[in-house]
């Protein structure tokens, strides 16, 4: 476990009261995470695994933030790969927004999803405990973070935080981490109440991070938050993210917007798969990930949107301050109720 503030000042009573040694918590070292780039990480032999008669296919959620045929299009490479690697059915279920695929964990109707932090902390805590992080993306630096953005029109005359006061500003999603609690987390800690009609004019959800920037563009809101790397050439939409994929699919150039505010680091969300699947399948599609950037470099940087040093191993505690984060937000929409 990850101790925070808030969790050392729970623990100071115990070892106050001599229940740990004097040399204070004794703390084994932490396992070595696999990581795409390490040298004996290889990607799985293909054929069919002794799992499958429990895991008969797999199911994967892809989530929202893009039209319907791109997302498929962009997944396809992916999907078969899955398939001819264990030599099973695997299907890509579109999901339309981040709640839809939530659900899916909910009914079992899917085994694998790629969600954000935020997101993740959704699906656990509504499955209680029904899901895992399997793998995180890295990014070209090695790190596993990335930013939320507020974008604006340029032009606009909003350059900063400031010049949104009285203006109108669109969510991504209201389970998006870097499109929704991020951002509201933030503004709170700076004095500004998020709530529409107090600092902006009007807020809304615009249907995902790919809408919300077309909706800004469009002039239906003054601005909106999304996600970028942070790292790289911000006039090509940096290393990856979302502004990132829309200018290389011709939908947006950088110099249309400009970013008038920037979160602190994200940790970035994981690739989440089931906790009921047989331990076998879990480390397989963990071999599978790991050993992509690799082996298939093509479809690799296809479903990641941009260039990495691929993926490491998840770990549940780096999801805890997500899980809190979005209990504090209930706390304060049932005080508002």
């Amino acid at each position: 476990m990850h101790l925070t503030r808030r969790h050392t000042a729970r623990l100071l009573p115990f070892a106050a009261a001599g229940l740990w040694p004097a040399g204070g918590i004794a703390q084994s070292p932490p396992p070595r995470l696999r990581r795409s780039a390490d040298a004996d990480v290889a990607f799985p032999r293909p054929g069919r695994r002794p799992w499958a008669a429990q895991v008969p296919h797999l199911n994967i959620a892809l989530l929202g933030g893009e039209n319907e045929v791109d997302r498929l299009a962009r997944f396809e490479g992916y999907r078969k790969l899955m398939q001819d690697t264990f030599d099973l059915p695997v299907r890509v279920l579109p999901a339309s927004d981040y709640s839809g695929a939530i659900q899916a964990f909910g009914a079992r109707q899917v085994e694998i999803a790629s969600l954000g932090s935020t997101a993740y902390a959704a699906a656990w805590m509504d499955t209680g405990g029904g899901v895992e992080p399997l793998v995180v993306p890295e990014e070209e630096d090695g790190s596993i973070y990335y930013r939320a953005v507020m974008v604006a029109r340029a032009g606009s005359g909003i350059a900063d935080l400031a010049g949104m006061k009285g203006r109108t500003l669109a969510w991504a999603d209201p389970n998006s981490s870097s499109g929704y609690l991020v951002p509201r987390a933030a503004l709170r800690r700076l004095g500004i109440d998020p709530e529409a009609g107090r600092y902006f004019s009007r807020t809304g959800f615009a249907g995902g991070h790919e809408q919300a920037v077309v909706a800004v563009l469009q002039g239906q809101y003054d601005a909106a938050c999304t996600w970028a790397s942070g790292l790289g050439d911000e006039a090509t939409g940096f290393t990856r993210g979302n502004l990132r994929a829309m200018v290389e699919k011709g939908m947006l150039k950088m110099g249309d917007i400009h970013i008038v505010w920037t979160s602190e680091p994200i940790a970035t969300g994981p690739i989440t798969v089931r906790a009921d699947l047989p331990e076998a399948c879990k480390e397989d599609l963990k071999l599978f990930y790991l050993g992509m950037p690799k082996a298939h470099r093509d479809i690799y940087e296809q479903i990641t949107r941009g260039p990495g040093t691929g993926y490491r191993e998840g770990r549940q505690e780096d999801y805890q301050i997500f899980i809190d984060m979005r209990r504090d937000e209930a706390a304060a929409r049932r005080r508002r109720d």
